[in-house]
């Protein structure tokens, strides 16, 4: 595999971090938020991208994407809730090989009215497309992506959860917000029984917490302490790069500290 130089800007200087060069990486909910920013840096590092989204036309984000790389951009549409979708996408790729594997599409919910996932006035039917969402989706793509990735050299299975699902952590922290953790706890043991049935296949399975990130949603929110996310997709493709077949089923964070379950 090629080797080349990124550098990722963190904060007010720039850091100069050796990559192993991964010929593809399909990464889902790539049209905003930390999908987007995994899809401009794997990018700009010469990576070929199959960004996804969920939108019946493409996000313009995406457009301008493809325009700045033309030649290493490719777009195509996948509602993670649509297992047929998925499969369709899978098929079109069919031989192709696929380095890293990212599901990154999920959802949070209204950050404004948090009722419908407090007990008391608990949204049911919501936690159907939460689940459906965060821990089907992820799971789904594994197993219809899972031939591309092992014929791969990198062989890279990643989903991005969420300190929010941590057993050892979640319950001390504010309340509410249930079906979201609920969802983010099944995600990290769906990906530890992916990680123990592709081991024979050399695929590396890791799950990981970005920190707090200041995406689109939060942009109205006054967030002490989270980072733009440049710098916690940065941490995280560095952490992908150097994971290692022991730890295949881990929780890690964006610096690749282990995460307490």
């Amino acid at each position: 595999m090629k080797r080349l130089k990124y550098f990722a800007a963190l904060a007010l200087f720039v850091v100069p971090i050796s990559y192993t060069h991964a010929e593809t990486v399909l990464i889902t909910g790539a049209n905003k938020g930390i999908g987007l920013e995994f899809a401009k840096q794997y990018a700009a590092m010469e990576f070929k991208v199959i960004a996804t989204h969920r939108r019946t036309i493409t996000p313009d984000t995406l457009s301008a994407l493809q325009q700045e790389y033309p030649s290493n951009v490719l777009i195509e549409r996948i509602d993670v809730r649509n297992l047929d979708m998925i499969d369709a996408v899978a098929e079109k790729y069919r031989g192709q090989p696929i380095d890293i594997l990212i599901s990154n599409a999920a959802i949070v919910a209204d950050l404004t009215d948090p009722t419908p996932q407090m007990l008391g006035s608990l949204d049911f039917p919501l936690f159907t497309v939460f689940m459906e969402t965060n821990v089907r989706g992820p799971l789904k793509m594994a197993e219809a992506f899972r031939e591309h990735v092992k014929q791969s050299e990198m062989k890279r299975i990643i989903s991005i959860s969420s300190l929010s699902g941590s057993l050892g952590t979640g319950p001390t922290r504010l309340g509410g917000r249930v079906y979201y953790k609920t969802s983010k706890a099944a995600l990290n043991m769906a990906m530890i029984t992916v990680a123990r049935a592709t081991a024979d296949d050399g695929i590396i399975v890791a799950s990981l917490h970005p920190g707090g990130v200041k995406v689109e949603k939060l942009a109205n929110f006054n967030v002490p302490g989270f980072m733009p996310p440049a710098e916690s997709v940065g941490g995280m493709i560095k952490v992908i790069n150097e994971l290692t077949p022991n730890q295949s089923g881990w929780f890690l964070d964006w610096k690749g500290r282990v995460q307490p379950w």
